[in-house]
């Protein structure tokens, strides 16, 4: 079979492959990034590369103009190879797979919670999963000829008034040494067990006093971001954090297409490798900025969904996405961090959330842990926003949940100029209402290069209540405006011209991005709705909403009721706790408690597949309106639009 070059520029990457390979499959092998929110199917129109040498196949598609084709335009995903190839991938087209996310500006307009240590501390529950004791023991003399172990253990129960203890191999082949170095002064590291009445483990001996160097991880293993903390187990503070893009998009921007990629010869071997790439990346800047030996990391705490889970442990997910939709597992024993491939310590344990379903895991179970939310008397909504929406509804007497696929428009995908909340996006927008002008602000303060999803909901919520766009989120083309224009047969609305931008092209809002992000917030609320009917509540009987997600912590609130986001609730009751997942996974390596507590979290809560539930899609499609076809759902947005209806026909 023929083969060919194929070079990528700026990245500087080669690779050759077999005639006909598709563009975007010779970059997924190159290890180089390419959008596809669509899965490679030539929907999204994001993966625009330009061919600069060499002779490619690819039809003019309707997301390339005339122009752009006859520049060397063309979609990664319906090219193919028939030539030695040099690609340059531009800016708009890549992700920050290199470097740390950036963040963008915080738009909570409710109260954030934060964990609370102390609390923690005042009622007992701060007893580490891994514990390091000094212990001082008797020398070894002619009247005392007891072993090691045994002069460890008897101590052990003597004066720290610990059972019955086992002991890992690793720990008695260092022991002898590590003991008679340290003049038999030294530091034990426990696992404490979850199920009370088990044996405590002993996993790593020290000499001398290390009770003061005792860290742990925490990492969040999103579809999309994986996120980790390090932080101290002696006080709970963070000494370090950072987050990367999950080197696994480049095979798939959402689970199911990651799922079918797995499906595939290597496949699921070759996402794991990426997957614990991306996470050791983290794990060594962790420590390599905070200075922390890798010795003195016990824990390394993992949540991620269910999707995430079982590709970082290797397993098989193919029945995820398959009715009747079953996992491998819901829980996972402790595992050493060593034998998923993380670079840490040989005793650093590894502990993996639990998982309630296909589309309900380990991250969202963190967040209802991490939260408070299963130990609190409130009625309580919880709603975790990505391209699954996660919902929670219940209190500390009972717990339901459900999944709804939002998909990637919170994310930039689908959205002709969608972006992550990377330098250059659009996060912030208002309008003149007579000039139609917009005033913008972008993360980082950079020029603009796209458009994310908070700054989407905030554009289309400004825009609706302009009267710009009608409930059907169509543009009202009536009035006269250079930023209201038709471009190849679709309406769109121009938020920067091409001269301020820093991609060189006019940023656009279309008709058919506004249908994807009301599709979008559709599938949110009326998960809310069905899921609150379901169990006999309506939204007036909710006491708080807890928004969980980084995305969430984004969101200007009023313009998330505007367009029927959220169920509009006093805004009081609504509180942010930002990554959920991350705060959940750093409360399971600080209290043994919580981990105890999490398996009865687990068997409490009910699930309900929506794709089994008949209400759900009579809610969905009446749920496909601005804000909704029934208005009197927001009474608080009906009575400010009634209020500026009246300021425009008052002379």
């Amino acid at each position: 079979m023929e083969k060919f070059t194929v070079q990528f520029i700026p990245h500087d990457v080669s690779i050759e492959v077999a005639a006909g390979e598709s563009l975007l499959a010779a970059a997924m092998e190159a290890g180089v990034h390419i959008n596809a929110s669509c899965g490679g199917g030539g929907v999204c129109g994001k993966c625009r590369v330009v061919v600069e040498e060499g002779v490619s196949a690819c039809e003019q598609t309707d997301k390339l103009t005339q122009d752009d084709y006859d520049g060397g335009w063309r979609l990664a995903c319906m090219t193919e190879v028939r030539d030695h190839l040099t690609v340059r991938v531009p800016m708009e087209s890549s992700a920050l797979l290199g470097g740390e996310l950036p963040q963008a500006t915080p738009r909570a307009t409710a109260h954030i919670r934060k964990m609370d240590f102390e609390a923690l501390k005042e009622e007992g529950l701060f007893i580490p999963p891994m514990e390091k004791i000094f212990v001082e023991l008797p020398v070894p003399d002619a009247s005392d000829h007891s072993a090691d172990v045994t002069r460890l253990f008897q101590y052990l129960k003597t004066v720290r008034g610990e059972g019955g203890l086992d002991i890992d191999l690793s720990v008695i082949r260092k022991m002898p040494k590590v003991l008679r170095d340290g003049e038999f002064k030294a530091t034990v590291t426990l696992e404490r067990p979850v199920k009370s009445g088990n044996k405590s483990r002993i996993v790593n001996i020290q000499s001398g006093d290390r009770t003061d160097w005792n860290y742990a991880i925490a990492l969040d293993i999103g579809t999309t971001t994986i996120y980790g903390q390090l932080f101290n187990l002696k006080d709970a503070a963070v000494l370090e954090q950072c987050g990367k893009v999950n080197g696994q998009v480049s095979y798939g921007e959402d689970v199911i297409s990651r799922i079918i990629y797995a499906e595939k010869e290597g496949g699921l071997e070759r996402l794991r490798q990426v997957v614990v790439e991306t996470i050791n990346e983290i794990v060594g800047r962790l420590l390599s900025r905070s200075g922390v030996d890798v010795e003195e990391v016990s824990t390394v705490a993992i949540a991620g969904n269910t999707t995430m889970t079982q590709l970082l442990l290797g397993v098989d997910p193919r029945n995820i996405r398959r009715a009747p939709y079953v996992p491998a597992a819901n829980v996972y024993p402790p595992l050493l961090a060593q034998s998923l491939g993380i670079t840490l310590a040989e005793h650093t344990t590894a502990l993996i959330y639990p998982l309630i379903s296909s589309y309900v895991g380990g991250d969202i179970v963190a967040g209802v842990m991490g939260s408070g939310l299963y130990r609190s008397d409130k009625l309580t909504l919880f709603i975790d926003i990505g391209t699954n929406a996660e919902i929670v509804v219940g209190n500390k007497e009972w717990l339901a949940c459900t999944a709804c696929s939002a998909g990637p428009a919170f994310e930039g995908g689908g959205i002709k100029f969608g972006m992550r909340a990377a330098p250059g996006a659009i996060e912030d927008f208002s309008l003149d209402p007579v000039s139609w002008e917009p005033m913008l602000r972008t993360v980082g303060g950079a020029r603009p290069r796209g458009i994310c999803g908070s700054g989407l909901i905030t554009t289309v919520a400004v825009l609706f209540e302009n009267r710009i766009i009608d409930s059907r989120g169509k543009f009202n083309t009536d009035q006269a405006n250079p930023r209201l224009r038709e471009s190849e047969g679709i309406t769109e609305y121009v938020l920067v011209w091409a001269d301020q931008t820093d991609i060189g092209r006019d940023i656009t809002l279309t008709e058919p991005d506004i249908d994807n992000l009301i599709r979008a917030k559709g599938a949110v609320y009326s998960g809310c709705e069905t899921l609150l009917n379901e169990v006999g509540l309506s939204i007036s009987e909710i006491e708080e909403i807890i928004l969980a997600g980084g995305f969430g912590s984004y969101i200007d609130l009023q313009r998330a009721f505007t367009i029927g986001f959220l169920p509009e609730i006093d805004p009081a009751k609504v509180t942010f706790i930002g990554n959920g997942s991350l705060m959940g996974a750093k409360m399971s390596a600080l209290t043994n408690t919580l981990r105890q507590d999490v398996v009865q979290v687990v068997r409490m809560m009910t699930n309900f597949e929506l794709s089994e539930t008949p209400s759900y899609m009579d809610h969905y499609i009446a749920a496909l309106f601005l804000p909704h076809t029934d208005l009197n759902l927001f009474p608080r947005l009906k009575a400010r639009l009634s209020e500026k209806q009246g300021a425009v026909d008052t002379p």
